[in-house]
């Protein structure tokens, strides 16, 4: 069932006086990694998220917790204006922690700051292409599919202009707009190879902020599209078929990269990264299999493989980089549902082995 948000009625009550009380959106992630959120009332307007206090939720009721001991706390990390309330309102992406202090088993960004930490002298530099399609929730079909049979194949989709091309720009075109807002770092959107399919790019980002700034952008892509009734799939394989799968294709560097010779000391993190291609793999994202099969601009999952300018590759060097002889290189394994922390920071281990 599709509910779109009726914005004519709930506009005038976001235009009366709060005083000076602020709401901030705590935001975390839950068992399965998908998004949950609840609004706390402050006194003050938050500069940055350790001004916020440490709150908590009933995890029984996200697969986090057993009923006997469910409080699951929450500490803000990162810190953003919130577009859908406008004004001094705010969210946060929380990290989350036992009642003992220690990290939560679902809490990946933790170890992930260790590893920032530790490497941060390289000044590591992380941006990454979230794919997605949108789903109309009346339908159980790709938004802007036929209710019978299928579109015309890919082919006048991927960047394409104009009626029967494009399904879903406003959404586009809205969560652009509220990432800018909010003050994640989101450097571009494009409609992908399939109908119904899109990417928005995030980065570059250093080290942690990362995983923060994609969680924040994947917030607001489900809250807009909450507001037109339409669902969001990052499932690496939303379509069975002929029809392309989706990635989270992550591209990297550290400052010997984009430094003059820094194709070399590419190659060289690009050898160490095959070393470990099935620990990559474990946590490149659930049903990746069904993505990653050697087809649909895709290597195969169970070959590691690398080369310039080459996207059928586990591993592409873009062609500027080989020319320049320095910069970054995309890493095109993980899926779209995959948790950032997890995958900036083994690849961060792996290249420092």
């Amino acid at each position: 069932m599709a509910v779109v948000s009726n914005s004519s009625i709930l506009s005038k009550y976001l235009d009366l006086a709060q005083g000076d009380k602020v709401q901030v959106e705590y935001v975390w992630i839950d068992a399965v990694g998908c998004l949950r959120s609840k609004t706390k009332t402050v006194t003050k307007v938050p500069e940055k998220a350790s001004d916020l206090p440490e709150w908590n939720f009933d995890g029984s009721s996200t697969g986090q917790a057993e009923g006997h001991d469910s409080d699951v706390l929450m500490q803000p990390v990162a810190l953003y204006s919130d577009p859908f309330r406008g004004g001094n309102n705010k969210f946060a992406i929380c990290e989350l922690f036992n009642h003992d202090g220690t990290p939560h088993k679902t809490n990946h960004r933790h170890a992930c700051a260790k590893v920032m930490a530790a490497f941060a002298d390289q000044r590591p530099w992380f941006g990454i292409e979230q794919e997605y399609m949108l789903f109309d929730p009346e339908t159980n079909k790709p938004y802007g599919w036929p209710m019978h049979g299928f579109p015309e194949p890919q082919g006048k989709y991927y960047c394409g202009v104009g009626a029967g091309k494009i399904f879903g720009r406003d959404i586009v075109e809205a969560h652009y707009r509220a990432c800018l807002y909010a003050g994640v770092n989101i450097s571009g959107v494009n409609a992908e190879v399939a109908p119904g399919q899109f990417e928005f790019q995030v980065g570059p980002c250093e080290g942690i902020t990362m995983g923060d700034d994609l969680w924040a952008a994947r917030y607001l892509l489900e809250r807009v599209s909450e507001d037109f009734g339409i669902s969001v799939s990052i499932h690496p394989k939303p379509i069975k078929g002929d029809w392309n799968g989706a990635g989270c294709h992550t591209n990297v560097s550290t400052v010997a990269m984009r430094e003059e010779g820094g194709l070399a000391e590419i190659q060289k993190a690009i050898e160490k990264l095959s070393l470990r291609h099935n620990e990559h793999i474990a946590v490149y994202g659930e049903d990746n299999d069904q993505r990653l099969t050697g087809a649909h601009e895709t290597g195969h999952i169970s070959q590691f493989s690398s080369g310039v300018a080459n996207r059928g590759a586990s591993i592409r060097i873009p062609r500027h980089v080989g020319k320049e002889g320095k910069g970054y290189f995309e890493d095109r394994r993980p899926a779209s549902n995959i948790d950032p922390y997890q995958v900036t920071g083994i690849i961060m281990e792996s290249i420092n082995l």
